[in-house]
Order: C-alpha cells, then structure tokens, then sequence
C-alpha cells in the first residue's frame, strides 16, 4: 500500500497561564504528523518554538518539504541528514518509529534495543510570578518528590527563598531561561545553595557560557537552550554539570537516544525535559528517560484538557505509554 503523510495543526488551552522569563502563553499550539501506510499508522507531535526561531507555519514547510521523499519509503536513518534538528523532524520521526513498531507488532523500546520502559518521577512546574504567589503554589504542590520552578529576574533571592518555605521537603529543580547574567550569578549561586537547590537549568543567554567555568559550581548547572544535539555536547564540558534533552531539540527520538549516550560517556548527567504539549509529545521521551538523573515530562500536567488517550500521571509518577497512544 502506498505511504501518506499528514501534518495538523492542534491548540491545547492551558489551565491558567505558562509564565516564564521571556514570556506567557494560555495555549499550547503543536503539529501532529501522521504517517500511513494503508494498515498500520504512526503518529508524531511537536511543539514549535520561537526561541529557536520556528513557528507554525516554518514547521509545516518543513514537513511538506520531506513529503516526497517520507512517502517513497525513507528511513528514520535516512531522515537525520535531510533535516535539521528541531521540532519538525521530531515529529516525523516520532511518526516514523509508532509506524515502524506498528508495522512489527514490537515495542519501540524493543526496536530501539533497550528495556522496556517503567514509570518515572516526573517533575511539576512552578511558573514565575511574585514570590508570595509561587509560595503558594509551591505550598499546594509540596506533595509532589520534584518541583521546577521558572525564575530569571535580576533579584530571585526572595523567590528561591518563598518556594523553599512552601514545599520544604521537595527536590527542586531551578530553571532561569537565560533570564540571569554573569554579574548576578554568585549572588543567585549563593541562594540556591542556602536554600538546597538541586539543579540550576540554563542560568545564563547562550553564548554566555564561558562565564560558567569561572564560578564555583555549588550547584550543578544543566544546559538548555545552550544545546541541542550531540555536536553542541562537547562544548559543555568545565561549563555544565548536566543536559537537558528535549526531543523538539534534538529532531527526535533517534537523535536524542544518540545524544543521551555521548552525554554519559562526557560525564555530564541527564535531564529528559519537554515543551508544553500532550502526552503524545512526552511518549517517545519516556524512552529516552529512563535511569535519567532528573525528568521534566509534566507538559500534560499543564493543559487544561489533554489528548485521549493520554499517559497516566498518578503522584509524582509518569507511565510509558499505551500502544494506542504511541510506539
């Protein structure tokens, strides 16, 4: 039978508002990818982002653009050097590995030649607002093993402080998006370190990242918007402690199982993190996650309604999925 392949444009309201450093959004807006092959089909979703450049609409141009070649039979393989990493080759290739499994009547785990996957500690997201506020949240969700938490202003002494008061026994990942500089960096270093932080994500603009392997890394730092896929990792090194691997960064699942390999044997630890998406979205990254130093795959945990059928969130714990949603 022949191939098809599908690009769809789906908006997912956000329950409340998703507020960090550069910015706020209520609606989570992803492209699905559908491949067919008359029997079986595989699905992708991808969440284009405007920090890297990419938009809606440049998404779909890029799908559009490897139609031809997906539906005259092309490889996950033969895919990567076709197109650049980034959120339109994460979902075809995530398409392409559900139809594969599909196809085999195998786990993509099992395709991939690694375990099966099992539930996750997930972390839950504190978006950035006034600290009395995010004491408040952070207070409602105190529960949960692991909190990130959305800083990046000039002082976020009072708002390390305010989570720290509100959820006393979480592990708490603390992310920046860029939002601190090099002057202000001992100075919020400190106040991660008195408040026990675990992780500081992305402290930093890109480009800056220098400054890192100059201060006294009290708290491991973890790279985000400083990497990408496996060619940005040995830049890291003396800069980072930790990656953050996102597979609407590294183009998909294939890249990212690659880069998560390379990381490890630089000695960098592993974060699997994610967009704000559905469960489609965090499905593949389950794989990628398991045995990782800190997971962020609560996207779902944010919308307002997510796709049926989704993953199961129960507590602090992320499921692989079910094969009617993906792999």
């Amino acid at each position: 039978m022949p191939i098809s392949l599908a690009a769809a444009v789906e908006h997912f309201p956000i329950a409340g508002a998703f507020t960090i450093s550069r910015g706020s959004k209520t609606t989570a807006s992803v492209v699905t990818c559908r491949i067919d092959d008359g029997a079986a089909s595989g699905r992708g979703e991808c969440v284009p982002y405007g920090r890297y450049g990419e938009s809606i609409e440049s998404v779909l141009s890029e799908i559009d653009a490897v139609r031809p070649l997906v539906e005259a039979g092309m490889t996950r393989l033969e895919l990567q050097p076709a197109m650049k990493p980034g959120a339109a080759r994460n979902a075809v290739d995530c398409a392409l590995w559900d139809l594969e499994a599909k196809q085999a009547n195998k786990s993509a785990a099992t395709l991939a030649g690694i375990a099966e996957p099992v539930a996750l500690t997930t972390a839950y997201t504190i978006s950035l607002a006034d600290p009395e506020e995010m004491m408040a949240r952070a207070a409602k969700y105190a529960h949960r093993a692991l909190l990130k938490v959305k800083v990046g202003t000039a002082d976020d002494r009072s708002r390390i402080q305010a989570v720290r008061q509100g959820a006393p026994e979480s592990r708490i990942i603390l992310d920046a998006n860029e939002g601190w500089t090099p002057e202000n960096l001992a100075f919020h270093f400190a106040a991660c370190a008195e408040a026990g932080i675990a992780l500081i994500e992305q402290p930093l603009p890109a480009g800056y990242d220098a400054a890192l392997a100059h201060i006294d890394r009290s708290v491991p730092v973890c790279a985000d918007e400083s990497v990408h896929a496996t060619a940005d990792l040995k830049a890291l090194v003396g800069r980072y402690d930790a990656v953050n691997i996102k597979l609407d960064k590294t183009g998909g699942l294939t890249e990212a199982l690659r880069m998560r390999k390379e990381a490890e044997r630089l000695g960098l630890k592993i974060m699997l993190g994610c967009m704000v998406g559905s469960s489609l979205a965090m499905a593949p990254a389950m794989l990628v996650a398991q045995g990782a130093d800190f997971v962020d795959l609560d996207g779902p945990l944010l919308l307002a309604k997510d796709r049926s059928p989704g993953l199961r969130y129960e507590a602090s714990l992320v499921f692989p999925p079910e094969p009617s949603l993906w792999g």
